[in-house]
């Protein structure tokens, strides 16, 4: 799996009209919770000088839910935590797993039964590169 990264535009201004809360039951009008402007950038962005989006290329994370095409956005500010996707970069490449210490060995883990773990080797040029904060899906 690799990711291509690109840096975003807070300054876009692109402002999408913004509905409150939807119903995933009986459904109302929804000129009743009409709110204010959204700002996609105001919403996902929190470290602006940190952050990054990426698309992903290949299906290595899908049983994480992150499938070839999705854009992610990727926060270097945000300290790595248990279970979370990280952006890897290993000797010259960036690649999406999660990280599993074992022992002295870490392993970067794939979300895929089709893939096997990547031992980080003593040497290797490693770094928790970012941390991914959304997924965006295209669902049709």
């Amino acid at each position: 799996m690799s990711i291509r990264l690109f840096y975003p535009d807070p300054g876009s201004g692109l402002a999408l009209p913004a509905v409150g809360h939807i119903s995933a039951g009986f459904p109302s009008p929804a000129d009743d919770y009409l709110e204010a402007v959204l700002d996609l950038n105001d919403l996902l962005i929190k470290n602006p000088s940190a952050t990054f989006y990426g698309t992903v290329k290949g299906n290595s994370m899908q049983d994480a839910g992150v499938e070839d095409g999705d854009l992610l956005v990727i926060d270097k500010a945000v300290p790595y935590r248990p279970n979370a996707l990280a952006i890897c970069y290993l000797d010259g490449e960036f690649t999406l797993k999660r990280l599993r210490k074992e022992g002295e060995h870490l392993y970067l883990m794939p979300a895929n039964p089709r893939y096997q773990p990547i031992r980080v080797r003593e040497g290797s040029d490693f770094a928790v590169w970012g941390i991914v904060t959304y997924i965006i899906k295209k669902v049709y």
